[in-house]
C-alpha cells in the first residue's frame, strides 16, 4: 500500500488527464452528430412523434428494418417481442417516422403473407408537437436539475473547486454517455431521458461521498487514507448497482426497462473513470494545496 500510496501521489496529475480527454472526444462525437443530423443525440417516436406498430406473429421477421428503409423514406427501429423464459418469437414492434398507417400495414401484409386485423396488431400515434414539447421540457428539468446541484454542493462546501469538481464530475458522465449513444446508434426515448436523470443522482452521490471524506474530515486520517476509504465505499455502491442493472439489462423483457438499465450501466461504467481519476486527482491537488491532511 505504501509503495502504491507514492506513485498514485506522484502521478495523480497524470491520471487527471485521462478522464479530459475522453470528456473531448465525447463532446467531439455529439458535435459531430449535431452537425450530421441536428440532434445531440437521437430520438425515437416517443420524443419525436410518429407511430408505434405492434404486430403479433412467429415468422421470422429477418432484417426488417433495412427493408423497411429500403421502401420508405422515414425513420424505422425494429424491435423483437420474445415469449418470457423460452425467448420464442411472438411478435414485432415498429417504430416509425414520416410514414402513413396504410402505408406500413399495405408493406407488412404483403411481406409476411398474414392479413393484419384488431386481432394481431394495433398502432399508436404520437403527435411531432407533444413530442418535441415533452422534449424540450425534459432539457429543462435536466438543467435545472444541474443548477440546484450546484447550489446545494456550494452551499455544503461553501469553496469553489471542489463544487466544481463535484458539478464537472456529474456534467461528464452525461456527456460520455450521450456520445455512446450516439456512437451505438440508440435512440433515446422518454424513458431514456427518465434514465438520464436518475444517472444524476448516481454520479453525484459518489463524487459527495469523495468530496466529504477527503476535504471535511481533515485530521481523522492522512489524506491518501482518506481517498482510499472514499473508493472503497463508493466503488461498492457503484459496483452493486452496475451489477443490478446488468442482470435487469439482461432478464429484463421490457423494452423500457432494458433502455433504463443500458444508460445506468454505460453511466456508472463512465463514473468510475470521471470520479476517481479526474474528481479524486483534483481534489487530491485542492488538498495539498490547502494543507487539508
Amino acid at each position: 500500500m505504501a509503495k502504491f500510496e507514492s506513485f498514485y501521489l506522484k502521478h495523480y496529475k497524470k491520471f487527471f488527464i485521462i478522464p479530459v480527454i475522453i470528456v473531448f472526444l465525447a463532446i467531439g462525437v455529439i458535435l459531430v452528430n449535431y452537425i450530421k443530423t441536428g440532434e445531440i443525440v437521437g430520438k425515437d417516436v416517443s420524443l419525436k412523434g410518429g407511430l408505434t406498430l405492434t404486430f403479433y406473429t412467429d415468422k421470422e421477421i429477418g432484417d426488417l428494418e433495412s427493408s423497411l428503409a429500403k421502401n420508405f423514406e422515414g425513420d424505422f427501429k425494429v424491435k423483437r417481442l420474445a415469449e418470457f423464459g423460452t425467448g420464442k418469437q411472438i411478435g414485432v414492434i415498429i417504430e416509425a417516422t414520416d410514414v402513413k398507417e396504410n402505408e406500413l400495414k399495405k408493406f407488412l401484409e404483403e411481406k409476411f403473407e398474414t392479413k393484419l386485423t384488431e386481432k394481431n396488431y394495433s398502432v399508436e400515434f404520437i403527435g411531432s408537437t407533444l413530442g418535441k414539447a415533452f422534449y424540450s421540457q425534459m432539457k429543462i428539468a435536466i438543467i435545472l436539475a444541474f443548477v440546484f446541484m450546484a447550489i446545494v454542493v456550494f452551499i455544503t462546501y461553501k469553496t469553489p473547486v471542489p463544487s466544481f469538481a463535484v458539478v464537472f464530475a456529474a456534467l461528464s458522465d452525461i456527456i460520455c454517455t450521450i456520445a455512446i449513444l450516439d456512437l451505438s446508434k440508440i435512440k433515446l426515448s422518454t424513458a431514456g431521458i427518465a434514465a438520464l436523470l436518475l444517472l444524476i443522482g448516481y454520479s453525484v452521490d459518489t463524487d459527495i461521498l469523495l468530496t466529504t471524506r477527503i476535504i471535511k474530515r481533515k485530521g481523522e486520517e492522512r489524506l491518501f487514507e482518506r481517498l482510499v476509504a472514499s473508493a472503497k465505499t463508493g466503488l461498492t455502491m457503484t459496483f452493486t448497482t452496475l451489477a443490478v442493472a446488468i442482470v435487469g439489462l439482461l432478464v429484463s423483457a421490457s423494452l423500457v426497462l432494458k433502455e433504463i438499465f443500458l444508460i445506468i450501466a454505460i453511466g456508472l461504467s463512465v463514473d468510475i473513470v470521471m470520479t476517481y481519476f479526474m474528481n479524486a486527482g483534483l481534489l487530491i491537488w485542492y488538498a495539498r494545496r490547502k494543507n487539508v491532511y
